[in-house]
């Protein structure tokens, strides 16, 4: 793998926060780094090489997740922030791209959808028989507990309302708007349409998408390497591509190599 320069590396200590003055300690901290940086993981460290809410609240290169989490402040701290920010409902939050929890700034929402959600005349032909029938379930009711949810749909196994919720979540159709822990832990669950009417209404085309994630991830990183674009989001090598050119011919990128692309700063 190509080393990281150190001045890029000091890059990322200041935008993902794994600086001790800069590490992350409220709700309103994670949402201007979201908003910063347009997107980043949940609860992650160094190994998914993505900028996340505990790295942050570590503030130091690195962050390893513990085994115990529940024994550990900062794994602490990074739960009780993102149950938090899941309320306040100012960023997106769900089960994303290959079942990762992440957070989306607003204005990536559309960026999100146009990539990995479908129109609800699609529903039909790419959702599963489960996932549509919760989201049927949701789009009545608007809101529901995880165990209401289950019940309501006839589900006598757990594993299919799991399935189906994930499923959901990577298609950008639902989303948690609560964590509840008494009498007993549950999620709530609710349309991404009604949690976030305006950006899930927004229409974009695949090949801006595309572009415009490669933007915030060039800007969250300072550079990209050969295939890391399409490694971490699954997309076509001859997409990313397309995508990085783009911003080399706008003037915020360079190309350094093969595949290698260097943010411009001015």
């Amino acid at each position: 793998m190509r080393q990281i320069p150190e001045e890029v590396e000091q890059y990322r200590d200041r935008k993902w926060r794994r600086e001790e003055a800069l590490k992350v300690e409220t709700a309103e901290d994670v949402e201007a780094m979201v908003e910063d940086l347009g997107f980043c993981l949940g609860l992650t460290d160094e190994r998914k090489r993505l900028p996340s809410v505990y790295w942050a609240v570590c503030g130091r290169r690195d962050a390893m997740m513990p085994r115990n989490v529940q024994k550990d402040p900062e794994a602490s701290l990074a739960w009780v922030l993102k149950d938090e920010v899941i309320a306040r409902g100012n960023v997106y939050y769900a089960k994303l791209v290959k079942g990762n929890s992440m957070f989306l700034a607003k204005r990536m929402i559309p960026v999100f959808n146009a990539i990995w959600g479908c129109s609800r005349k699609g529903e039909s032909g790419v959702l599963s028989k489960n996932a549509q029938l919760v989201l049927k379930v949701l789009r009545k009711e608007w809101e529901m507990a995880t165990a209401d949810l289950r019940s309501e749909c006839g589900f006598k196994d757990k594993k299919d309302l799991t399935n189906a919720i994930d499923e959901l979540q990577r298609r950008m159709k639902v989303v948690p708007q609560e964590v509840v822990y008494l009498p007993k832990f549950t999620y709530i669950w609710t349309p991404a349409e009604a949690r976030f009417p305006t950006e899930m209404s927004k229409k974009m085309k695949r090949e801006e998408a595309v572009r415009e994630l490669a933007r915030a991830y060039l800007e969250m990183c300072g550079i990209t390497l050969l295939g890391e674009l399409s490694g971490k989001f699954g997309f076509y090598r001859w997409e990313s591509g397309r995508a990085n050119h783009e911003l080399v011919d706008e003037g915020f990128a360079e190309r350094l190599d093969t595949g290698i692309y260097r943010l411009v700063t001015h």
